[in-house]
């Protein structure tokens, strides 16, 4: 890990990776990316019957059902986007300790591991890029 002082401030430097490590990384955030915008987020915002209904069972009303829809799309997009990648997947780890809670005590269903693993491979993509969420917060 690299440091630069610049004004009397302590900068500290993401730490190198190497190419393959990169490269799965990426993958990864792609490969997220296309769940919540293709596969979760967007059939939400159509208003896709399981969907619908999910919502309906947890008494929520469909207006939260939209902006859990757009908050993954945002979440899925900024994951696409390096300065945002590990901030966009701390906030989705967020919205995954959610869904695991409506899945375990309103919905009851047999799914509720279901945003566990995504929400670890989130975790992962937020604690690699944990110095750029900080940089990012500080702004800088």
């Amino acid at each position: 890990m690299t440091t630069a002082t610049t004004r009397s401030e302590t900068v500290t430097a993401a730490p190198a990776r190497s190419r393959g490590a990169t490269a799965g990384l990426w993958t990864l955030q792609v490969v997220l990316a296309l769940a919540f915008v293709g596969g979760s987020g967007l059939p939400k915002l159509v208003g896709e019957s399981y969907a619908v209904q999910v919502f309906e069972d947890l008494g929520a009303g469909q207006w939260l059902r939209v902006v859990i829809g757009l908050l993954e799309i945002a979440g899925g997009i900024g994951l696409l986007v390096p300065r945002l990648a590990g901030l966009a997947a701390t906030c989705l780890v967020a919205l995954m300790v959610g869904a695991t809670g409506a899945q375990l005590f309103f919905l009851h269903e047999g799914f509720w591991y279901t945003p566990v693993i995504i929400g670890a491979l989130l975790a992962v993509v937020a604690w690699v890029r944990r110095a750029e969420v900080v940089a990012l917060v500080a702004g800088r």
